[in-house]
């Protein structure tokens, strides 16, 4: 399978992943994607140097990964270019801060400390933000943003926008199938014809975004949607999961977890 066509594949395994009917994909949307936001603002808030406290907030991308049922390998697997790049950023850290600190008879670089945070704060953000849109789906993420009074033109145009990257990437995809069969002794594109293939490509999409626009016309598009998040009712479970996981959060940014629970575990087996 080419790059393009792994790419579409994925596009609607992850439709396919958030349209099950697990426990927490029928949380109300809005609930999810409030969650995500304070969980992130909660991780990006830790100081640099509070590896422990930031460690305890592992427990939301674990819980979530357990209660959506999702293997974490496959996860790491499609977060595989974007991992890396997050954690990065915060390589050169020990050689700007070379201040020691002494853990036991252990000297360390407090560098290496907030480079090893300033990663785990970029995995977790990177982790809940797939959680998200694996357990929700975008039409009931649209419908969240609507409740949150997001523009309704930016929430039409960021539906449509992913509901029809796959449409532009088939049309990619005919394209570069169709160069490969004039050329077939050729490694890629000849850079002689990106100019005549991507005009090629921005006129098929021209005619296939009319054909679409009149497709949602004859059905009586008027400008909104009726999204599937709609339907949704508020439940006494949302409500208690929203307030479960803000307890938590709020709990794990003030009390160092990790350590209190190490020192109980000292206390009882040492």
């Amino acid at each position: 399978m080419s790059k393009i066509g792994n790419a579409i594949y994925e596009i609607h395994h992850m439709d396919k992943i958030a349209a099950r009917d697990q426990w927490v994909n029928r949380i109300h949307p809005l609930v999810k994607f409030v969650l995500t936001v304070i969980y992130i603002a909660t991780v990006v808030s830790f100081d640099k140097y509070d590896f422990a406290g930031l460690t305890g907030m592992v427990i939301y991308p674990m819980a979530m990964f357990i209660l959506a049922d999702l293997s974490f390998a496959d996860s790491l697997k499609r977060l595989r270019i974007v991992l890396p790049l997050v954690c990065f950023i915060g390589v050169f850290n020990p050689f700007f801060d070379k201040e020691l600190i002494y853990i036991g008879n252990v000297a360390i670089r407090t560098g290496v400390i907030s480079m090893v945070t300033l990663m785990m704060k970029g995995v977790f953000t990177v982790l809940a933000s797939y959680l998200l849109i694996a357990s929700t789906s975008i039409e009931k993420l649209c419908y969240a943003f609507r409740l949150l009074h997001v523009p309704k033109i930016l929430v039409t145009q960021i539906m449509l926008t992913y509901r029809y990257i796959t449409v532009l990437l088939e049309e990619v995809n005919r394209i570069t199938q169709a160069y490969a069969l004039r050329a077939p002794n050729q490694k890629g594109i000849h850079i002689k014809v990106w100019g005549s293939l991507t005009g090629q490509l921005l006129l098929r999409s021209m005619d296939r975004a009319n054909v679409v626009y009149e497709s949602m016309s004859l059905r009586g598009y008027n400008g909104s949607f009726q999204y599937v998040g709609e339907k949704m009712r508020w439940r006494w479970q949302d409500i208690c999961y929203l307030l479960l996981w803000l307890a938590l959060f709020i709990l794990f940014r003030n009390i160092p977890v990790i350590i209190v629970v190490g020192n109980l575990t000292g206390g009882l087996f040492g």
